[in-house]
């Protein structure tokens, strides 16, 4: 770790050009978000929830699906439930009519094990729309309190700003990832109920490396009272830099094995963390404290 035993890595300095970095990725993700749309997972747009029990243990869940995109003409959500198998599709289809299909299929794809329709719920347009916004309102609640947080903390209000203004940044990329890279990845980035949990998970990691640098920043402030407020926001930076970059690393090791390893209905929440965790490390740096700086001299101008 000799990189960070006494970085001076002139990050302040250069913000205008993370600056534009940022522009560039925000304008490019709301972009994606108007002309293409969000695409919502099946607790949003509604659809067919039916609960398969099989007699001998559940088969692989990338097998039922596979058997069913065909019969249902797209690949529908499959997830276990205990010894349960729960299949959501928003095939057009009557739900008896989807029943039929699925009771069939796994009669034919699986011989030797048996299986019953023991639940089945229709998730109707209307509920679909009241999930979606109790989400977004859910984001923009945590926003919220998040601003009053760091107001209360560091008695400030271009503090607050810098924060809530970093975690809006990595919100916005992430969904525009999604919405962007959604016909070019193999597996699935429908926005689900997991992905608004890995949503909230990134403004709580982003959160907290942004605290540690503001902390900093802090008691910086305290100690080296006559040094420009730019180069002792910039020490402030690379003192927690060892830091932060550990704890992104290996947030990104667990990440990563639960990306690679924890198997398909899991790859869309752990893709979202990865970016996160990318995304957060970065904004804390170049949009949270770059702002605070800002921010600061232009009052001090005044």
């Amino acid at each position: 770790m000799r990189l960070f035993e006494d970085p001076k890595y002139q990050f302040i300095p250069n913000r205008k050009l993370g600056y534009m970095i940022s522009s560039v990725l925000v304008i490019i993700s709301i972009g994606a978000i108007v002309f293409k749309g969000l695409q919502f997972g099946i607790d949003f747009r509604g659809g067919v929830e039916v609960v398969v029990a099989f007699e001998g243990s559940s088969p692989a869940v990338e097998d039922i699906r596979a058997s069913l995109g065909e019969p249902l003409d797209g690949l529908p959500e499959v997830k276990t439930f205990g010894a349960d198998v729960i299949i959501r599709t928003d095939a057009d289809l009557e739900s008896s009519q989807i029943q039929s299909v699925v009771l069939s299929t796994m009669s034919s794809t699986f011989p030797d094990n048996p299986s019953e329709i023991i639940k089945a719920d229709l998730v109707g347009p209307r509920f679909a729309e009241d999930l979606r916004n109790a989400a977004l309102q859910s984001v923009l609640f945590a926003l919220g309190i998040i601003f009053i947080y760091i107001l209360i903390r560091f008695k400030k209000w271009y503090y607050s700003a810098g924060a809530v203004a970093a975690l809006a940044h990595d919100v916005i990329i992430t969904l525009g990832m999604f919405t962007l890279l959604y016909e070019f990845v193999p597996f699935s980035l429908d926005i689900d109920q997991a992905i608004i949990a890995a949503f909230l998970t990134i403004v709580g990691y982003s959160l907290n490396d942004t605290v540690v640098v503001f902390d900093r920043i802090r008691e910086n402030s305290l100690i080296f009272k006559t040094e420009d407020y730019d180069k002792m926001v910039n020490r402030s930076i690379n003192n927690t830099l060892s830091r932060t970059v550990v704890t992104s690393v290996t947030t990104l090791i667990a990440v990563g094995i639960l990306f690679f390893f924890g198997g398909e209905v899991l790859k869309g929440l752990s893709f979202a963390l990865i970016l996160g965790v990318i995304l957060g490390t970065y904004s804390s740096i170049f949009v949270a404290s770059s702002l605070l700086v800002d921010l600061q001299l232009k009052k001090a101008a005044k």
